[in-house]
């Protein structure tokens, strides 16, 4: 499988748009948010990801198709000046889980974005929280903090990217041969 990762620009808006709300129904079965009047579930922050610093939005692609997305979002900096990143919404497509393209998408931002990661999950959505755990604790070789707060409902994991991994850089165009395996 041939694997690309690739920011979304303000042109594909919509696509992304379409994505959102593909994901958003998906979600219904851990959060039973519903649609609104004209049948969406809509996602609020769309534009601040084209008009707000820290924002990131990327699509992930397998063999050419859109296969999911990524929206990555600067939360602040450490006291010691690094910057603070959170995975806002992450989001593979059925047909593609569980053939490492999402393991190999989020690592990758991961390696992008040089940082503290807050990665936080839904308690009742047992799916990602097996997916984060298995990603970061394979990722981190099992140097992270997993966090509970008063006002989230869920684990979050805390974590520093790794130091061996290459710098952001201006792409981070991708391919994979061969799918990486799946977790157990």
């Amino acid at each position: 499988m041939n694997i690309t990762i690739d920011p979304v620009p303000f042109e594909q808006k919509s696509v992304l748009r379409n994505l959102l709300e593909l994901y958003k129904y998906d979600f219904t079965e851990f959060d039973p948010e519903d649609v609104n009047e004209h049948g969406l579930y809509e996602y609020k922050y769309l534009d601040h990801y084209w008009t707000e610093e820290g924002r990131h939005a990327f699509f992930v692609r397998a063999d050419g198709k859109l296969a999911g997305f990524a929206l990555v979002r600067q939360l602040g900096e450490t006291e010691e000046g690094m910057a603070i990143y959170s995975m806002a919404e992450y989001f593979i497509m059925r047909k593609y889980r569980r053939s490492g393209l999402g393991r190999t998408f989020a690592c990758r931002l991961f390696d992008r974005f040089r940082g503290v990661w807050r990665v936080a999950q839904i308690e009742e959505n047992m799916p990602a929280r097996h997916f984060w755990s298995s990603i970061i604790t394979e990722y981190t070789k099992g140097q992270f903090e997993e966090l509970r707060e008063p006002d989230w409902d869920g684990p979050i994991h805390r974590f520093q990217n790794r130091l061996d991994a290459p710098p952001g850089g201006s792409s981070i165009r991708i391919t994979n041969q061969g799918a990486l395996p799946s977790p157990p």
